[in-house]
């Protein structure tokens, strides 16, 4: 018995000092979901001021006849895409054709998994979020039950608020991580197809 309740002291000890740090990291993910908030926000903006592709084969046309993504291309897409164009360029201006293809092959890889990285940066908040303040819930409510059977209700009564209020803030950062995850992979895979067709057509173009 006695190693039992040494058992219990530790892991209370362990569960107590946990609750500062969870406190901490939530106050740290709502602010850094609320930046990323204003990070979607301005990508809609700058995705509204795009010219509309009407005619995508039309596009497809004037790369093939260019021999490679013309500027005036540019006002269709995002600046993510027109940067990934340009050093699409700028290989194919300058690299030899026997190494065109390993060149254009690993920009591409790269582009896909940096965005992606994005994607998922905001996914583990998705989890994150109503996982501390689940932490942030249970970690008080064995405080406070201890303090209920000392009679302490104003100890109680501040244990069972901050549960709460933990598992409020943590839900809804979980709520707009998700939220602002899905907006960001759906634009990504319109990025992607942009990408991937483009590259393609280039890229036949080029060894036509």
């Amino acid at each position: 018995m006695q190693f039992q309740a040494f058992l219990q002291t530790i892991i209370y000890v362990i569960s107590s000092s946990l609750l500062i740090p969870v406190m901490f990291f939530l106050v740290v993910l709502i602010c850094w979901i609320l930046y990323q908030g204003g990070i979607v926000f301005a990508e809609w903006i700058e995705r509204k001021k795009l010219k509309k592709i009407v005619n995508s084969n039309d596009l497809i046309d004037r790369v093939i006849n260019s021999g490679q993504i013309p500027e005036e291309l540019f006002d269709y897409f995002t600046v993510n895409v027109v940067n990934y164009f340009k050093k699409l360029n700028k290989i194919l201006l300058n690299e030899k054709n026997n190494l065109i293809e390993i060149k254009v092959e690993n920009l591409l890889q790269e582009k896909e998994l940096k965005m992606q990285k994005e994607v998922d940066k905001i996914k583990i908040a998705v989890r994150m979020g109503p996982s501390l303040g689940l932490m942030g819930t249970l970690i008080p409510m064995g405080t406070g039950l201890a303090s209920l059977s000392s009679g302490d209700i104003n100890k109680l009564s501040s244990s069972l608020i901050i549960a709460f209020t933990t598992t409020v803030v943590g839900l809804a950062i979980g709520a707009m991580a998700y939220f602002f995850a899905v907006i960001k992979e759906r634009w990504t895979q319109e990025d992607m197809k942009n990408i991937e067709l483009f590259t393609e057509v280039v890229f036949k173009q080029k060894q036509g």
